[in-house]
């Protein structure tokens, strides 16, 4: 069982002896330096095998990973220290290494054969940064127990097993790619890393590896759709793409799918508590983010009041589950998140009667118009709907006589103008949703999980002289 090639890495192949071996000898090498139970380190690592060494090595040695993306410059950095204080550091970046000592990933592993105690299952494992897309990121912390309850409910909600083969394209320090290593490792189903997302190389890999789970966040799954030679690769091994992070687009889904024959999976969670929902695997519609998983609860309360609604009403989606985090750094923000024990996501949604799950919009990403509350998803999906629109995104922006006015920042793959966008949502919504102005940017920005940073965008085009 341990000859099994366990991950793929360029030409490189690792039998699961093999990674073993090389963390046992780097967590070796982590309590020479002092790591001991309970301190945290610091990883900020490109995507390569030492970054799944170095996560299952600071474990090992008692250790919490706190996971630093790469493509964070200097300040970013700063602030993710200042708030976490690591002990020690690890990785292959030299802006970690700037700013305090780093074990380099590009040095030497030797192999261990040394054993260790389990890790304690209330301590912390794993300290993962929000998205930050309303403000500076929160670290949010798990334990050993709260993320292995998670791969758990990820492994059941997919059907994984031994015997898949899945591809890691999304970042290795965003939860979901943390998730999708270690639901690997631990189900023993082979896995390939890539050092960057690369569309080709995905498609090419799908076909060369017998892929049979994919994973996708928007901007993958807009660059699998308008990919111009997409049946030309063999994607027939696909079990489904599990889609994620951000809502369906339906007819970016709806494109693939006929293109490949490759159905979606719908899914839904957060970084505070990583699955929350998904679609059945047979049935999977695109307009539900599916039901709770097993050990999951969900419930529905007032944005005003707090009380949970009537099903089919919307409000406020929370969640309870052992797979929740525990609790923030700083961590006077934790008690902001849960209310009565029940995590609070920020998004807006409801139930239906069959117990499937619509999300409608974030709670703090809702735009009050003269009063009325407006979700940029709506807008946004009416929108896309225009041949010429290839991406877009919704926000409010301070009025006078208002409250707040809708901008639309539109990209474009054809002629169109702002009039005609701004009488194409008059046509489909209520008049107080209709954009004020539609601002035409070369890309919409986001996070790599694929959600749309708005406050940039509020910072470039949202001032209310602009208007």
């Amino acid at each position: 069982m341990n000859d099994r090639i366990a991950l793929s890495f360029d030409e490189r192949h690792y039998t699961l002896s093999e990674l073993d071996g090389l963390t046992a000898g780097l967590a070796e090498a982590l309590i020479e330096r002092g790591v001991r139970q309970g301190d945290r380190v610091a990883l900020m690592s490109s995507n390569r095998p030492e970054f799944v060494l170095a996560v299952r090595a600071i474990w090992l040695a008692g250790g919490a990973v706190v996971l630093i993306s790469p493509a964070w410059k200097r300040g970013d950095v700063e602030h993710a220290l200042a708030v976490t204080e690591p002990a020690y550091a690890i990785g292959d970046q030299p802006v970690l290494a700037e700013l305090m000592p780093t074990l380099s990933l590009d040095a030497p592993i030797t192999p261990s054969t040394a054993t260790f105690a389990e890790p304690v299952p209330s301590e912390d494992a794993v300290l993962v940064f929000s998205s930050g897309t309303t403000g500076l990121p929160k670290a949010v912390r798990h334990t050993h127990a709260s993320f292995a309850a998670a791969v758990e409910h990820w492994r059941v909600a997919l059907g994984f097993t031994g015997d898949d083969r899945i591809q890691i394209v999304t970042p290795p320090s965003h939860i979901l790619g943390l998730l999708n290593i270690v639901l690997a490792l631990r189900t023993g189903a082979w896995m390939r890393l890539h050092r960057r997302f690369d569309l080709d190389r995905m498609l090419h890999h799908i076909e060369a590896d017998r892929i049979t789970v994919e994973m996708a966040v928007a901007p993958i799954a807009l660059a699998i759709a308008s990919h111009p030679d997409l049946e030309s690769y063999d994607l027939s091994s696909l079990r489904y793409i599990m889609w994620g992070a951000t809502p369906v687009t339906p007819s970016v889904a709806e494109t693939v799918t006929r293109r490949t024959g490759v159905a979606w999976v719908p899914a839904y969670g957060a970084s505070e508590l990583p699955v929350i929902a998904c679609n059945p695997l047979e049935g999977a519609r695109l307009d539900s983010v599916g039901r709770p998983v097993p050990g999951v609860e969900i419930r529905v309360v007032s944005t005003t009041s707090g009380e949970e609604v009537e099903t089919g009403d919307t409000g406020e989606i929370q969640a309870r589950s052992a797979s929740s985090m525990a609790g923030y750094l700083p961590d006077d923000a934790t008690a902001a998140a849960y209310a009565d024990g029940w995590y609070r996501t920020g998004d807006v949604g409801y139930l239906d009667d069959d117990g499937w799950l619509r999300l409608t919009d974030r709670l703090k990403e809702m735009i009050k118009v003269r009063g009325f509350q407006v979700a940029p998803a709506e807008v946004e999906a009416v929108l896309h709907g225009h041949p010429a629109v290839a991406d877009c995104a919704v926000f409010g922006v301070p009025d006078p006589a208002d409250g707040e006015v809708i901008v639309a920042a539109v990209t474009t793959t054809g002629s169109v103008d702002a009039d005609e966008l701004i009488e194409l949502v008059g046509t489909r919504l209520a008049s107080y949703k209709r954009p004020r102005r539609v601002v035409f940017v070369p890309e919409i920005p986001r996070l790599p999980s694929g959600k749309v940073l708005r406050r940039v965008l509020k910072e470039s085009h949202g001032r209310p002289a602009d208007l």
